[in-house]
């Protein structure tokens, strides 16, 4: 009995986390940022459930934004699922118990989705894939870089500052729970 409300628990938790990145995504890129913020769900997910149902939270929300906006979203679902393993691990080694921490798991994190993210932007979409990135990776190629570098560089760039931005806005938002939906969650430990 005590499992299946953990499994209950769980997948709500996924549901609003894939509401949460969707949300954050659809504004960032409607306003053409540099930026993405759309696996702030992803990491809440990874900090209460775990690097399983935070993996799982990212290949969702990027199949479910695939259907919904057309397939670039969906080509990333392999770069989202890296996040939230990424993260759940993070997590569960006491990488989100400190602000220090927790921007250095943001950098781990970073470097973990490069080895993702560049060949699939790169290969499959030729560098741009219509986001406000699209703008770096034309500027550093046109000052001399080739393009794999070219987006290495723009994808190391643009996810330094986001995934430690979306380390600290979830771990805030995780460590702000009331204690009582805390207690729900037991890798709230690793956050504590």
């Amino acid at each position: 009995m005590a499992s299946n409300a953990v499994s209950s628990r769980t997948l709500v938790l996924i549901v609003m986390s894939i509401a949460i990145n969707m949300i954050g995504g659809q504004i960032v890129s409607m306003l053409k940022l540099p930026i993405f913020l759309d696996s702030i769900g992803t990491m809440l997910c990874a900090l209460l459930a775990g690097p399983w149902a935070a993996l799982f939270t990212g290949l969702l929300t990027n199949l479910l934004w695939g259907l919904l906006s057309g397939p670039i979203a969906a080509a990333f679902a392999p770069v989202a699922m890296v996040i939230g393993l990424s993260c759940g691990i993070m997590a569960r080694i006491g990488w989100f118990r400190s602000l220090p921490k927790v921007i250095g798991s943001g950098i781990v994190i970073t470097l973990a989705l490069t080895l993702v993210a560049v060949p699939i932007r790169t290969y499959l979409f030729g560098g741009a894939t219509g986001s406000g990135a699209d703008f770096i990776v034309a500027y550093v190629n046109a000052i001399g870089q080739n393009l794999v570098k070219s987006v290495a560089i723009t994808v190391i760039g643009a996810n330094l500052v986001d995934k430690i931005l979306t380390a600290i806005i979830a771990w805030l938002l995780v460590r702000g729970l009331p204690l009582r939906t805390q207690r729900n969650f037991p890798n709230m430990a690793a956050v504590r």
